[in-house]
């Protein structure tokens, strides 16, 4: 999911009354409902393929277990060394005096503050499974990728739902209402209820699928995948796999009306080579790690052979960039 909508989750659990646990909950929170996608920095630091690397490590076990309580080790140290230099000034602005500690910051309680960390560090990856991307939930100690195939990566409905939750109970806060936290609950609440009716929908046009792959072509897919699209939670983009057949199907669940989208088509994932290309060229190795549905373009001409490869999730207008790559390699 993109990082608004983990900002908000954090939040929202802060509101729920978390925050009130510790000095700095807050910023435990929302901080470490984002830290997973500190993997950002693996190719402008290390020179990695970003689409390789991105949603493995941090977004796994491993990345789990230590990211936050190193979070919690540096908010409790930021936490002294604030103190160390005193109370900030009451009429200073805190871009003023940022190294100095509030005077309204409750205790910091370590304990705390690394329950916190786990809480909304573990609210990101429970997010980004939900989509059709995937993430690496076994690494370090597996490479395999899982996908809920429930949520779109950007979901308006979600930041409506979170938005205005942590809106009502920050004013009800103010206003010393002592249900403050109460929307915020429900918030949530209502969140993981909108996820599970779209993962229902989901296993509904999965299933639907494989019946309309079945009847129109004889073919009985061993992969399915299906997509939420933007803003339309009812509908479903799907694409469906056997061997080297790849097609597509549309869903509607308000009209419930399931149908094939064009022929399926031949991948060429089994030609030589794209496997050559990819022994050449890192970022297309790196595609073929990362890719759950890639679709290979072959032209030959002459003594020259141009491979392209796509992934089928990202088709068409979502297309491009570090979702596909051209190699060129000299025949045999």
């Amino acid at each position: 999911m993109d990082n608004f909508t983990h900002s908000l989750t954090g939040w929202a659990l802060g509101q729920a009354g978390l925050k009130r646990k510790t000095g700095l909950g807050i910023a435990a929170l929302i901080v470490s409902a984002n830290l997973p996608d500190i993997d950002i920095l693996s190719q402008p630091l290390f020179g990695l393929p970003y689409i390789q690397y991105h949603r493995g490590f941090t977004h796994g076990i491993g990345g789990y277990l230590l990211l936050p309580f190193l979070l919690a080790l540096l908010l409790w140290q930021l936490d002294r060394w604030q103190s160390g230099r005193g109370d900030r000034d009451v009429d200073a602005r805190w871009w003023q005096q940022w190294d100095r500690r509030p005077l309204g910051r409750d205790t910091v309680r370590f304990g705390w503050l690394v329950a916190l960390c786990y809480i909304g560090g573990i609210s990101h990856p429970l997010l980004d499974f939900m989509n059709t991307y995937g993430i690496q939930l076994l690494a370090p100690f597996g490479d395999r990728w899982f996908h809920g195939d429930t949520l779109f990566i950007i979901d308006v409905w979600i930041w409506s739902i979170l938005g205005f939750s942590i809106w009502l109970s920050r004013k009800w806060e103010r206003a010393m209402r002592p249900e403050w936290r109460r929307p915020a609950l429900i918030g949530l609440i209502a969140v993981i209820a909108y996820a599970g009716f779209n993962g229902a929908l989901s296993f509904k046009a999965e299933q639907a699928t494989k019946t309309l792959a079945e009847g129109l072509y004889n073919i009985e897919p061993d992969f399915v995948m299906a997509q939420e699209e933007p803003v339309k939670f009812w509908r479903r983009e799907i694409i469906w796999r056997r061997g080297t057949t790849l097609g597509r199907a549309s869903y509607d669940a308000w009209s419930n009306r399931m149908q094939a989208v064009g022929r399926p088509i031949d991948t060429h994932m089994d030609d030589p080579a794209v496997a050559r290309a990819a022994r050449q060229d890192d970022r297309l190795a790196a595609l073929l790690y990362w890719s759950l549905a890639p679709v290979a373009t072959i032209k030959r001409s002459g003594n020259r052979i141009l491979v392209t490869v796509n992934d089928a999730r990202f088709a068409g207008e979502r297309s491009g960039g570090q979702f596909s790559r051209t190699v060129e390699i000299p025949a045999e």
